[in-house]
């Protein structure tokens, strides 16, 4: 006779998973305030009005024009500073805006000594015990035709990125009315489509400052809920997260170059095949972003889905959120649901009785707030929340069908407990929980870690949680 195991919900039906199956559903995590208001207070018409202004410069590839007043690249960023200083004076200059310079060395795509500018403007934390702790959004503002080294002719990009910088634009100018824990970062960057090198930049340069950066999202192209074939959906969106594939290229990378890389090489490798070991291929720190902001995100927009994507980006392509997977950061893409390739990269133009051309009349304003709105939900969410619990592990020292987990102590003053996730290895979300207080280290009968994945959450008085962290075998 052959042993057919079976689902969780039925493990729980048949009381086999003895300490939760008695327990009452657990109650919806409340709606704090501030994430509620952020969430309302996106708007589709100042979205509408900001891509309309960007289209309006002509060009924004990253070659064009910067000393024009009405068009190319520089008037479009310095037209993005004045906005985002003008929001941050109307909210008692709590955001910081900066234009962030770096000279390219130069690629296929962009000669030697070209200088990128990103527009950044950062709202600092207010809680002294978790300011360090960054979490970044970003649109590219650069846009291009059909040739990609075409600086003269049109490129509108209103939806390839626009929207995306137009609802970083919107998030920013939003969320500087409110006040959060973490410090939040909103980014227009440039040199995209010259191969990603305004975010190449600053993430390289967050990383030897050695900024702490928990979370990065990008958007980019998310636009339109149209496909190329008609197909239509404005109540879904791709949400490309995975964490796994940069620790595969880390660990088989070129030999090091001292020993400090060395080291680094040596603790990715250890990490990444006691992950893989454990069957926590889908538990790295992308994952628990990308599932945090799924849950939130609908959670918040209601009737919106967020489909999860376990990639690091479409198949073989790439956007700003990568410079940072590959440093070690969570990060994560989102993009609509289907793309129309005649917006994408397109000399404006009619051929074949079909129009082409990236330009706003096929971008859904209200599709872009909702977006935003996800965004705005998860940044808002995790900018009041604890950071991740640190140094968790699942206790091996006697086979057992119970699991037992521990983890360091939080140091945030309003931290009121832990929370611990669990589900099926095939299952993408968190299927089940349960809060135990301020103990740092619970035994959960009946719940086995030969048939399920853990997470460990923080949870602050307010009821908010942090990211979910994946805890590593130990003896004790």
């Amino acid at each position: 006779m052959t042993f057919r195991p079976r689902s969780l919900p039925a493990l729980l039906a048949a009381g086999l998973l003895a300490s939760c199956a008695h327990a009452p559903a657990p109650p919806a995590d409340p709606a704090h305030p501030t994430v509620a208001a952020v969430v309302a207070e996106i708007s589709p018409a100042r979205i509408e009005a900001r891509v309309r202004r960007l289209v309006d410069f002509g060009t924004r590839h990253t070659l064009s024009d910067t000393t024009s007043p009405t068009r190319g690249i520089g008037a479009a960023r310095r037209w993005i500073e004045s906005e985002l200083r003008a929001c941050s004076a109307a909210a008692g200059g709590r955001l910081q805006v900066a234009m962030d310079r770096h000279i390219a060395p130069g690629n296929e795509r962009l000669p030697a000594g070209t200088e990128i500018v990103n527009v950044v403007a950062t709202l600092p934390g207010t809680d002294p015990a978790s300011r360090e702790r960054h979490f970044i959004v970003s649109g590219h503002y650069d846009s291009r035709a059909s040739q990609v080294d075409d600086a003269r002719i049109d490129a509108p990009g209103a939806n390839d990125d626009a929207s995306g910088t137009a609802a970083v634009m919107e998030l920013a100018c939003v969320m500087t009315r409110h006040r959060f824990k973490a410090t939040l970062v909103f980014m227009a960057v440039a040199g995209e489509e010259q191969g990603l090198v305004g975010a190449e930049m600053w993430a390289a340069a967050a990383r030897r400052r050695g900024l702490r950066i928990d979370g990065m999202i990008t958007n980019d192209i998310i636009g339109s809920p149209v496909g190329d074939a008609g197909q239509r959906d404005a109540r879904q969106v791709r949400l490309f997260a995975d964490g796994l594939s940069p620790l595969v290229r880390l660990a088989l990378a070129a030999p090091p170059a001292d020993a400090a890389d060395a080291a680094a090489q040596a603790a990715v490798r250890r990490q990444l095949e006691l992950q893989v070991r454990t069957g926590g291929m889908a538990d790295f720190d992308a994952n628990q972003l990308g599932r945090y902001l799924k849950e939130v995100g609908e959670r918040h927009v209601r009737g919106f889905t967020v489909n999860l994507i376990q990639r690091p980006d479409r198949f073989l392509r790439g956007g700003d959120h990568l410079p940072f997977l590959n440093r070690g950061y969570a990060a994560v893409r989102f993009t609509e649901p289907f793309e129309n390739f005649m917006r994408q990269h397109q000399d404006v133009r009619i051929e074949g009785g079909q129009r082409y051309g990236d330009l706003p009349e096929f971008v859904d304003f209200a599709y872009v707030a909702d977006v935003a709105r996800i965004n705005g939900a998860g940044l808002a969410s995790l900018a009041l929340a604890p950071a991740a619990p640190r140094l968790a592990v699942v206790e091996t020292v006697v086979l057992t069908n119970d699991t037992t987990l521990q983890w360091e102590a939080g140091r945030e003053p309003d931290l009121a407990g832990y929370r611990v996730l669990w589900r099926e290895t095939s299952a993408s979300t968190w299927q089940g929980r349960r809060d135990v207080g301020l103990t740092t280290r619970v035994t959960l009968q009946g719940l086995s870690k030969d048939n399920l994945i853990f997470g460990i959450q923080a949870l602050d008085r307010e009821g908010q949680a942090s990211l979910a962290t994946y805890p590593m075998p130990a003896r004790r």
